[in-house]
């Protein structure tokens, strides 16, 4: 019966095995190194199906737990609720999609292949975590998966990129483990239990000092303006594989952290100082499209529009902070469904991009003329593909943004107003590209 297996536990361990396997047999062969990472995706693809298979209530459920360290109250917790799953899902998609793409690398491909599934496992771990110690060592884990990938398999300045991105992050999570003491140490009693935490979340000026460190944290991973300088550069580096999971993967370990701790922890202080998130969140969204807008690099110029993009998405949680109610409801719908509309769009534009480069040996704008003639079928998709990011109706952004700009509209009208020029410059810097 699948109700009696720990399908959670065996979701996330699943690619490290795979992981563990390739680095052991160091195939010379990359039909078996590409069947044995590919496979292994595969196989945590189903798993994840499995578990959607298995229900997933209006709570968490699926809950499994085991002692871990009792002198500190930390347990091996871990469970999925609505918002959870759907980011699982995403990263199981985005993770077979990129490893199904890197299976033409050459270059010490087993090593390169098992970093992906180690930062799979990282990263599964993240969203399925119930207990803050874990769910620091499983943000920590990706952090050194991702910084392998850019520094070994990047581009001229892979080192500069990979360095820049480790202290950037680095520095939040220092940040992040300075919050996540603090709710422990505010929970009667003492406990890492997320559960726990956010049935009691922090008040009064702790809970402040909490949020602001939590904001901050995942301000630096989602990113937001002006905590942003590190995304372009590391975009720009990274093998285009590592790109698609920097964007539909990792970015969201920032936007998740904001839901489930900012808002669900500390929704206190969230509703008090949202109007300072929600300035950032205007900020970044027109920043993110002019900054953009500016660049000849196509993949530079997507890199920015995550910037854009996120400012919507944190829009829309810093409203379900302000607004009980059906509006703010409506808005983190909007976000959640934001987080998997753009690990998929971005995912698969800098798939894309990456395939351009192998092609043509630039992704310079003025220099990609008649691709649709040469290329069609990978031009097509990447016309698609910006259709989808500028917004165009029927296609993924365009819900998530509607719902976000409707939630938002009767709280803070002129916000909605100033990001909507947002979607304008951001629809013509895709149809300059196109």
């Amino acid at each position: 019966m699948i109700s009696s297996l720990p399908l959670l536990s065996i979701t996330i361990f699943l690619p490290l095995l795979g992981a563990m396997l390739l680095v052991a047999l160091r195939s010379r062969s990359r039909l078996v190194t590409n069947s044995i990472a590919v496979g292994t995706a595969l196989l945590t693809l189903i798993g994840t199906l499995l578990i959607g298979v298995q229900g997933v209530g209006s709570g968490f459920s699926q809950i499994e737990e085991l002692t871990w360290i009792p002198s500190l109250g930390a347990t091996y917790l871990l469970g999925v609720d609505g918002i959870s799953y759907v980011i699982v899902l995403l990263t199981a998609v985005v993770f077979l999609s990129s490893i199904v793409f890197s299976t033409k690398s050459k270059e010490k491909s087993a090593i390169y292949l098992a970093l992906f599934l180690l930062l799979e496992t990282a990263c599964m771990g993240v969203f399925m975590s119930l207990d803050l110690l874990l769910f620091y060592i499983f943000f920590e884990i990706s952090l050194v998966g991702m910084y392998f990938i850019i520094a070994g398999w990047g581009h001229k300045q892979s080192k500069k990129a990979a360095f820049t991105f480790f202290i950037y992050t680095l520095v939040g999570s220092l940040l992040l483990l300075l919050a996540f003491l603090g709710l422990y140490l505010n929970a009667a009693p003492h406990t890492f239990d997320m559960r726990e935490l956010i049935a009691q979340p922090a008040t009064g000026n702790i809970g402040i000092w909490i949020f602001w460190g939590l904001f901050l944290a995942f301000a630096i991973k989602t990113p937001l303006f002006p905590f942003h300088s590190w995304l372009p550069l590391a975009h720009t580096e990274a093998p285009a594989a590592g790109s698609s999971i920097l964007a539909g993967v990792l970015l969201k370990l920032g936007t998740y952290g904001l839901i489930r701790f900012a808002l669900q922890m500390t929704p206190e202080a969230f509703e008090k100082y949202a109007w300072v998130v929600i300035v950032i969140a205007v900020i970044s969204v027109i920043y993110g499209a002019l900054v953009a807008m500016a660049q000849t690099d196509l993949k530079r110029m997507v890199a920015y529009t995550s910037i854009n993009h996120m400012g919507y998405l944190v829009f829309g949680i810093a409203i379900a902070a302000i607004d009980p109610g059906p509006g703010g409801v409506r808005a983190l719908d909007g976000a959640v469904l934001q987080i998997v509309s753009h690990g998929i769009v971005t995912g698969l534009l800098f798939l894309l991009i990456g395939s351009i480069q192998d092609r043509t040996t630039t992704r310079e704008i003025p220099a990609l003329r008649g691709l649709l003639k040469s290329f069609p079928i990978l031009s097509a998709l990447f016309v698609l593909g910006a259709f989808a990011s500028l917004g165009l109706p029927g296609l993924a952004h365009f819900p998530a943004e509607f719902q976000i700009f409707l939630g938002g509209y009767e709280t803070y009208p002129y916000a909605v107003g100033i990001m909507l020029l947002g979607l304008v410059i951001t629809s013509a810097l895709y149809l300059r590209a196109i």
